[in-house]
């Protein structure tokens, strides 16, 4: 599924700017597909080849999980640093050095010789995906004529799902009949022919209002903060919460986010606004996002290892068992957009986690030599019907919540929350459930902890249910148009995608 771009302003369009049809905004679309696909697939199809690297690389549970959030840290604390830098530079530019940096951290992937500098590479594709990703779509948004641009972005929306939910599919392929390492070295290849259609074929648009000086201290303390409370969560069960090293990282990371959250407030060109939060709706939609977000993202961390080390699953099966989850995404996510500006969008964020909650306490009937059919697919199929109705109406109550020329902006924070949300869950929840050090190769442990772990999440997402039903307002969509959230896709690991700039006020 595609990773949802953020930090793109407004767009600034060459006059008349790309039809949707024409031959340049074909490419344009190839190279923005193409490039957000790199970064999606690498997201899904990682969590398929973990028990594999683990056996290969003969590290233990506290390392797989930092080849996971090594990547998610990164990402989420560049991201909207990533926007504003094509913004302010050059977005095909910010673009293709990102698919160029994401290029080369994948070949050092494939290519580490131990855990250690796989997690140090993986870090390194975090970076490059923070600068591809908002690129993509910011791209579209720019380049192509008004009348044209929510076509093209539904078209690549459409596009990128599609190509995103066959990482699982060729990632457990090409495990099976070569090496986990391939997940990485493939994209190499994908990475030049990006590069070479957007050089050739995308034009350079930037934002000609952007002004003052790029937030790098709002990067730097995010990063170290995040790291550190990260740290302390996957080390404490090893090391014990007494641990200098635990200790000292936790301390670190929190005294970090105080000093970014300090720093924000009194930057001039801050890429954390807190002054958005002054919205009751868009503040009660992020702690939505939060906390669903973190649900699904330590859920889906452990789902493909539980089918493989527990259910005894082959990592192609393992890689496609969730792939009904974009199959109902795709045929039912805007038709939940479509809901919530009828009826507003209480019910439909107050219900779809609901029904997400009773998908996942269906996969307590995961377990050993697990049924698909009857164990599996009822599961993610009901999960599904939860994220379609859900999604759309929680990106356009973000939307809504801020003026239409924050649009950029305020989708850009919503995607930083949920990857946020997702790299804590992925660290926290195992060391809630009593995972680490050798879990993940015994099935009896592997299979108590997944068990705690779905009642944690189920219980983030009902709460998550009960904001949406307490503070989201049905009169936050009611404008004269549409919003173009209700014409989006969605990514599992991140909010839905934006057709553009909501026509909405608070």
């Amino acid at each position: 599924m595609p990773e949802v771009p953020t930090g793109a302003q407004a767009p600034e369009s060459p006059t008349p700017g790309i039809r949707f049809g024409s031959a340049t905004g074909r490419w344009v679309l190839l190279a923005s597909i193409l490039g957000s696909g790199l970064a999606g697939i690498d997201a899904t199809v990682v969590n398929v080849a973990l028990p594999t690297i683990g056996k290969d690389l003969h590290t233990d549970f506290a390392l797989l999980q930092w080849t996971v959030t090594a990547y998610t840290l990164t990402l989420a604390s560049l991201i909207l640093l990533g926007g504003a830098l094509g913004d302010r530079y050059g977005r095909r530019r910010i673009f293709v050095v990102g698919v160029s940096w994401f290029a080369v951290a994948s070949l050092l992937c494939g290519l580490a010789p131990n855990a250690h500098l796989l997690v140090a590479a993986r870090a390194l594709q975090g970076v490059g995906g923070a600068l591809l990703t908002p690129g993509s779509l910011a791209m579209i948004q720019a380049s192509f004529a008004p009348g044209d641009r929510a076509r093209a972005i539904g078209a690549w929306s459409g596009l990128g799902g599609v190509a995103t939910a066959v990482g699982p599919f060729l990632g457990g392929w090409l495990i099976q009949v070569a090496s986990w390492r391939w997940v990485f070295l493939i994209n190499a290849p994908l990475a030049v022919l990006v590069v070479v259609i957007s050089q050739r074929h995308v034009p350079e648009t930037r934002d000609a209002s952007a002004s003052g000086g790029v937030d790098v201290l709002g990067a730097v303390l995010g990063t170290i903060g995040l790291g550190g409370i990260t740290y302390a969560i996957i080390e404490a069960p090893a090391d014990g919460l007494g641990s200098a090293a635990v200790l000292s990282a936790g301390l670190i990371g929190i005294a970090s986010l105080i000093a970014f959250l300090v720093a924000e407030g009194k930057l001039p060109h801050p890429m954390l606004p807190l002054g958005m939060f002054s919205s009751r709706q868009f503040s009660a939609a992020n702690a939505v996002t939060f906390l669903v977000y973190g649900a699904f993202g330590g859920l889906f961390f452990l789902l493909v290892v539980q089918l493989q080390v527990v259910s005894g699953y082959e990592p192609l099966a393992a890689g496609t068992a969730t792939l009904p989850i974009t199959v109902v995404m795709l045929l039912l996510s805007s038709r939940g957009g479509q809901l919530a500006q009828r009826i507003g969008p209480r019910l439909p964020m107050s219900i779809g986690p609901l029904i997400c909650a009773t998908g996942v306490l269906l996969m307590l009937r995961i377990g050993p030599n697990a049924d698909y059919l009857s164990q599996v697919l009822p599961a993610v199929l009901v999960l599904g019907l939860g994220l379609a109705l859900m999604v759309a109406p929680l990106t356009a109550t973000v939307l809504a919540a801020i003026d239409s020329q924050h649009a950029g902006v305020a989708s850009g924070v919503n995607n930083a929350v949920a990857r946020a949300a997702g790299l804590i869950a992925v660290a926290a929840l195992p060391a809630l459930a009593g995972l680490s050090g050798a879990s993940y190769s015994d099935p009896v442990v592997f299979a108590h902890g997944f068990r705690i772990c779905v009642l944690i999440a189920a219980g983030l997402l009902v709460l998550g249910s009960a904001i949406a039903a307490i503070f989201i307002s049905n009169d936050i969509l009611n404008s004269g148009a549409p919003s173009t959230a209700t014409r989006s896709g969605c990514a599992i690991s991140a909010p839905p995608l934006s057709a553009g700039p909501s026509a909405n006020r608070p």
